[in-house]
């Protein structure tokens, strides 16, 4: 599908839906300084030709206004005729795209999931054991443990995307920048919303769980 033949009704949910999630992660100051990200996929999938919107560089996302998002191609390439542009790292929601195919994905910078991305950086993954939130991930294992993954952050982004690639698990819907936030995903805006919680909640937990064990 092209992304003409989308239509007005398909594009106006992606905005809907990205306009309701980020004033709900506005509210709990997810975005600091105008980081953060956030896309919705609109239409068809196929990994040769898929369009997305995404929120635009160098917006406070703690207000809404007719210049917050903008639609793009699988190379984060513009679609239609506009002055903005999208957010700096685009290209990684690109690849999580092209590789799993999710309908939304969402981007933010927290304190928690940032140092435990430091934390963890020699291991290349936060280890997580037994906690109730992995069920947000269709895990059902009694003690599951999961590993989330870190990749390297750099400035030039498309130094980052083939790391992305290479560590991406089928069954974690989320990957860890170091020093920098998680991006997660889902099928639909609501699963990836979810998806984002869960992970907050065990990055806060891993953390909590580190210092009470004299680990720091």
């Amino acid at each position: 599908m092209t992304f003409e033949q989308m239509t007005t009704e398909q594009k106006q949910k992606a905005l809907a839906d990205l306009r309701e999630v980020k004033e709900l992660f506005a509210s709990r100051g997810w975005f600091p300084g105008t980081s953060g990200n956030l896309s919705v996929r609109v239409g068809d999938f196929d990994p040769e030709q898929f369009h997305f919107a995404i929120t635009a560089s160098g917006k406070d996302k703690t207000v809404h206004t007719p210049e917050d998002y903008l639609f793009v191609d699988k190379e984060g390439q513009a679609v239609e005729a506009t002055k903005l542009k999208p957010s700096a790292e685009t290209l990684i929601h690109c690849e999580i795209y092209r590789q799993t195919g999710a309908g939304a994905i969402f981007h933010v910078h927290t304190v928690f999931n940032s140092v435990i991305s430091e934390w963890f950086w020699d291991r290349k993954s936060v280890p997580v054991d037994g906690v109730e939130l992995i069920k947000a991930f269709n895990i059902w294992d009694e003690e599951a443990h999961i590993d989330i993954p870190i990749v390297s952050n750099f400035a030039n982004i498309p130094q980052i995307v083939p790391e992305v690639t290479e560590r991406l698990q089928p069954e974690i819907p989320g990957i860890l920048l170091r020093k920098h936030g998680i991006y997660a995903w889902g099928a639909t805006p609501f699963e990836a919303k979810r998806h984002l919680e869960a992970f907050e909640f065990i990055f806060e937990y891993v953390y909590r769980w580190e210092l009470l064990n004299g680990r720091k």
